[in-house]
């Protein structure tokens, strides 16, 4: 049986007025859900804030930029913490899946005082490559050199990968993975004091993934089937669909042996080379 007709036989068939009653059932939930959504998001904004009190440098295509500078004039600034890390070809699959997501809400979001940025430890140079590639617009800076990605959790030293530790997420867990996902958010005042005000890790920044919101209206949902039961099984780089090849454990795409892409990609690793010997 094809997965068109198991998804039909799952399912019962029923009259329009059935139909109609089963439906208004749901909405039922449906509506508590969104009226506990709200309720969840006031209390988010009733976080207490932590001052930051630590001066971090970033680097980015203006050169050297501090957190404050981030914030472009603007009084709220949402940091991606997006998982590349020093030396690798290319970002993270899942991270690169939600900034095409956000890409298309800068224009709206800098419209109501807020900045978006993404920050990752991979050098300006291999970054800046990676976002023409991509072809997006928003702003990415590099955090490689500074605690900006250990303070908040996002990336591991060598000693806590040696044990096999990591503490994300709010608690210590097993993990192996140098680079890790989130979302910070911070605060400017009028004097220019910076609030951290909130962060999200794993599935905690998920809202952002408008195509979640669209598959989970469809009979099949996300239909993430194996082999690792996430977005990995199905999500490529948008110029990725089509290349053979598979995501692996640390989100990094992984080209099959002998393609085409994988020759590409070592042309690429060359030219980012360059410039960072250039830069």
């Amino acid at each position: 049986m094809n997965t068109v007709d198991r998804v039909k036989a799952e399912h019962d068939v029923v009259s329009r007025d059935e139909w109609l009653a089963a439906r208004k059932r749901l909405l039922t939930k449906e509506k508590e859900l969104t009226h506990l959504h709200d309720r969840l998001c006031a209390e988010r904004r009733e976080l207490p804030w932590v001052h930051v009190d630590k001066r971090y440098v970033f680097e980015g295509a203006d050169g050297k930029v501090t957190l404050a500078d981030l914030f472009d004039g603007r009084s709220q600034l949402i940091v991606q913490h997006f998982m590349f890390g020093p030396g690798w070809k290319e970002g993270c699959v899942g991270c690169s899946f939600a900034v095409d997501h956000i890409e298309s809400a800068l224009v709206h979001i800098e419209h109501h005082d807020v900045s978006f940025v993404a920050v990752s430890r991979a050098p300006f140079p291999e970054i800046e490559a990676f976002r023409q590639r991509m072809g997006w617009c928003f702003r990415w800076v590099s955090s490689n050199g500074s605690d900006f990605n250990y303070d908040y959790q996002v990336s591991c030293r060598k000693e806590d990968l040696a044990q096999g530790k990591a503490y994300y997420n709010y608690e210590v867990c097993e993990s192996e993975m140098e680079e890790l996902p989130g979302t910070s958010v911070f605060y400017r005042d009028t004097s220019g004091t910076l609030f951290h005000t909130y962060s999200a890790y794993a599935r905690g920044d998920e809202s952002v993934l408008t195509t979640y919101a669209l598959l989970d209206m469809t009979p099949k949902g996300r239909n993430e089937i194996g082999p690792n039961f996430n977005l990995t099984d199905w999500v490529r780089h948008h110029d990725r669909y089509g290349d053979e090849g598979f995501v692996d454990s640390t989100g990094r795409f992984v080209a099959a042996r002998g393609s085409s892409v994988e020759s590409l990609e070592q042309r690429d690793d060359a030219r980012i080379h360059q410039g960072v010997r250039a830069g």
